[in-house]
């Protein structure tokens, strides 16, 4: 029986050729695209899952309440780690280690040689017995340990040393925020962090370097981050709710601490109000109904052509089930027929995957693969089981149930419920494509907004560097000397990263007509002179700070989100304090977007300094990026012997706070296209079906003189009804969508009328092109012809 079967469907995809390739498309399209997401998706949802105990990790995460709202943050006191420990029975482990951009730009070398750039972290001791980084060299309760102890990844050792038997070995490290080189002996050395972590680094220090000068260690003091794992059988949320006031007791009546387990930190990092809202878990969400919906968009096409050629099988059903075949081998003959194409297209998808997966690669920013375990297996073979029932499941219902002697005289049924099937099969299939047009416009203009909107600093030909060597204690000099290079317009000097990296404190604020209860968090940063003109920031009022102006180090510029928050007027010459020290307002900077424009402008200001800097900015001409970037180049050479300048473009920064958005864009653009695509193999299927069951209608019209134009608007009319109602269907639903989106940005584009109306001509079109390939086909057949159809 089984052989009598692949004999028929062997036959019958051979007899209808084009029908059986556009299945095989089809499917195949869907089946990759599918996959595609499917391995992106389970990257992105088994990050940082890779630790022993996982289930057990948690970080301590901190609710500060404050005039705006509960602002929410993963910055703890670098004490909170061994107090839980002490005091929480709950608590098998505590770990305290620093954020990743502390180190993330450090140069680390051995001898005399140039060095090389690594991204390092402070860790607690405990470090390696909480996460599971494995250790090929050193002892796990010793690697992190004492102050000239230093722990490094196998990559790094094999950079440096060209091997991993280096313990004991001396290496030298520096970073902009800690001045001076530092030796450090190599006491551990790690695995290279694996792909599936969120974080990367290459080497590890000891909490007790950064601590070494214990004043930094108090419960008022922000920064590191605190990891514990809790004992088996604990409760997270008794545990979280048990140390919610942990700090009101430490004397900070504002900050309450929850939990949250460590793995979530990657896929929930959005919090409003004190509540998570997401994050990059939203993609995850998109992304996988797009493959659902693309895979169920290609079975809808099988379900169509299989029944648009369901009149030529007629009576082969007929004859069969005059022979004596039940209805259940009939089913049983379509749906192996089904799942026979739904293999194959699974064969050709995984080429199709192994093909395009060093592009998609590329999109993503990932390192994919496709790997043949039990888990992979068991997933194909679910994907090819719900895609053969699915797309077989109604064409055998409707072929196997057909009554032989109608069979025989090639009458099919036309009742309502067919028709309405198919046609709600189209309307489905076209209101997803115009909800992906829409949302591709929407995606496009808004990345394009915030692309092109002026963020409120000139960010063109502005390079920047991190301080390091003889440059560290000497940046007025650098500073007053690179200024004077041909082409440099300005130069100067802050001690954070511009782009999202400003610190910011809610404490002990003080000025005229303050409300003592009331919580204002500012961002703060360290500037020197030309900086404000080196990022061509706009005075509201006021001046910025300038050498000509003698020691600005009482002084401090502040921006107009704070004016307004601090509900001051002339606020040029009002004092402003600052823990226990009086500053004057010199200047108010004109608001601009120091973080991504997911993010409103927040309250900030900016003291002045003219060393202990860690960042230098330097503005060149246009035309003369070139030229004095050589000349800089040159100069750098000799003010800072045996370091090499490593440099970046504010611009660089600024696009990549919306790769995630970029990466969204082109993949729904190519997403979008494949939808559309499928859907009108859909629609080809149902022009199909409608032109051979009105052939006899179109031979007599043509006899009777109508024309092949009016032959064609009246097979068009048909289609373009199914059509109109999946665009007044999709339309609102991709209106709330979409501003629901565009809601995660502080700032946004207004949703116009235009990208609804053009998506809907958009898909209109494009339906009406293809139901006009088989419209055109069929009105031009000989009448003859179309009247000798049985």
């Amino acid at each position: 029986m089984f052989q009598h079967h692949l004999l028929l469907i062997y036959r019958n995809f051979k007899r209808y050729k084009s029908s059986f390739l556009i299945n095989l498309l089809g499917l195949t399209a869907g089946l990759c695209c599918a996959l595609l997401i499917y391995l992106w998706v389970m990257d992105e949802v088994h990050m940082d899952k890779f630790h022993a105990h996982t289930d057990q990790l948690y970080q301590v995460m901190e609710n500060e309440k404050t005039s705006s709202g509960i602002n929410t943050r993963d910055a703890t006191s670098g004490l909170l780690a061994e107090a839980l420990k002490k005091d929480m029975p709950e608590v098998e482990l505590a770990v305290t280690t620093s954020p990743a951009f502390w180190l993330a730009e450090s140069k680390v070398n051995m001898g005399n040689n140039p060095g090389i750039k690594a991204a390092g972290k402070f860790a607690g001791k405990d470090f390696f017995k909480l996460f599971s980084y494995p250790l090929l060299a050193g002892k796990i309760d010793q690697a992190l340990t004492g102050k000239n102890n230093i722990a490094i990844s196998e990559g790094l050792a094999k950079k440096l040393f060209s091997s991993t038997d280096v313990l004991g070995k001396e290496m030298v490290w520096s970073n902009s925020e800690m001045n001076g080189e530092h030796h450090a002996l190599i006491s551990g050395v790690f695995k290279d962090v694996p792909a599936n972590s969120s974080e990367k680094f290459d080497f590890l220090l000891p909490l007790d370097v950064l601590f070494g000068d214990s004043t930094y260690l108090k419960w008022g003091n922000l920064g590191p981050n605190t990891f514990l794992q809790l004992k088996k059988g604990t409760d997270p949320a008794q545990f979280s709710a048990k140390i919610e006031d942990f700090m009101e007791k430490k004397g900070h009546v504002y900050r309450r601490l929850f939990i949250r387990p460590a793995a979530d930190a990657y896929l929930y990092g959005k919090y409003e109000n004190g509540l998570v809202r997401g994050g990059r878990i939203d993609y995850v969400k998109l992304f996988s109904l797009i493959a659902i919906f693309i895979l169920v968009i290609a079975c809808i096409n099988f379900m169509n052509l299989s029944t648009a050629k369901a009149s030529r099988r007629m009576k082969e059903v007929g004859i069969k089930k005059v022979m004596g075949a039940s209805r259940k081998s009939l089913i049983l003959q379509y749906m192996s027929e089904s799942m026979l194409l739904t293999l194959l297209s699974l064969f050709l998808a995984l080429l199709g995957v192994e093909l395009f997966l060093p592009q998609f690669n590329d999109i993503t920013g990932k390192e994919l693969m496709l790997h043949f375990d039990l888990n992979m297996v068991i997933v194909l073979l679910a994907i090819a089981l719900f895609t053969g029932l699915f797309s077989g499941s109604y064409p055998a219902l409707y072929l196997s149930g057909f009554n032989p002697a109608a069979a025989l005289k090639g009458k099919l049924g036309k009742t309502m419920a067919e028709l309405w099937t198919r046609k709600g099969l189209v309307v489905f299939q076209f209101t997803l494509s115009v909800i992906l047009i829409v949302s591709v416009f929407v995606i496009y203009k808004q990345i394009e907004y915030v692309q092109t909107q002026s963020p409120g600093y000139k960010k063109d030909n502005v390079m920047y560097f991190e301080t390091e060597g003889k440059l560290q204690g000497n940046i007025g000099t650098f500073l007053k000397e690179v200024r004077k290079i041909p082409g440099v317009i300005s130069a100067g000097g802050m001690d954070r990263n511009f782009l999202g990296d400003l610190s910011a404190t809610t404490g002990s604020f003080k000025w005229e007509g303050m409300d003592p209860k009331e919580i204002i968090k500012f961002q703060k940063g360290k500037i020197s002179a030309d900086m404000v003109e080196t990022l061509g920031m706009q005075m509201a009022a006021g001046r910025s700070f300038s050498d000509k102006y003698g020691a600005d180090s009482s002084k401090v510029l502040v921006n107009e989100a704070a004016i307004k928050v601090m509900k001051i007027k002339d606020p040029i010459g009002k004092t402003f304090g600052i823990w226990g020290e009086d500053f004057q307002i010199v200047g108010v900077i004109r608001d601009f977007n120091y973080e991504s424009m997911h993010e409103a402008v927040k309250p900030m200001f900016f003291k002045y300094a003219s060393k202990d800097l860690t960042r230098v900015m330097i503005k060149m001409k246009a035309g003369l990026e070139r030229e004095t970037l050589a000349g800089i180049q040159e100069f750098y050479k000799e003010f800072n012997p045996g370091y090499v300048l490593t440099y970046r473009f504010l611009d660089q920064d600024f696009q990549e706070q919306y790769v995630a958005e970029n990466r969204v864009a082109v993949l729904s653009r190519y997403f979008s296209a494949l939808a559309v695509i499928i859907s009108c193999l859909g629609l080809f299927g149902l022009a199909t079906f409608t032109a051979e069951r009105r052939l006899k209608e179109i031979g007599i019209r043509k006899v009777l003189g109508a024309s092949e134009a009016s032959i064609i608007m009246i097979l068009s009319k048909d289609f373009t009804k199914p059509v109109i109602a999946a665009i007044l269907i999709a339309l609102p639903m991709s209106y709330i969508m979409t501003r629901y989106w565009l809601n995660t940005f502080a700032y946004r584009i207004e949703l116009q009328v235009w990208y609804f109306v053009a998506a809907g001509l958009l898909a209109l079109f494009i339906a009406w092109l293809t139901v006009a390939i088989q419209a055109v086909k069929a009105a031009t057949v000989n009448p003859i012809q179309c009247l000798k159809t049985d």
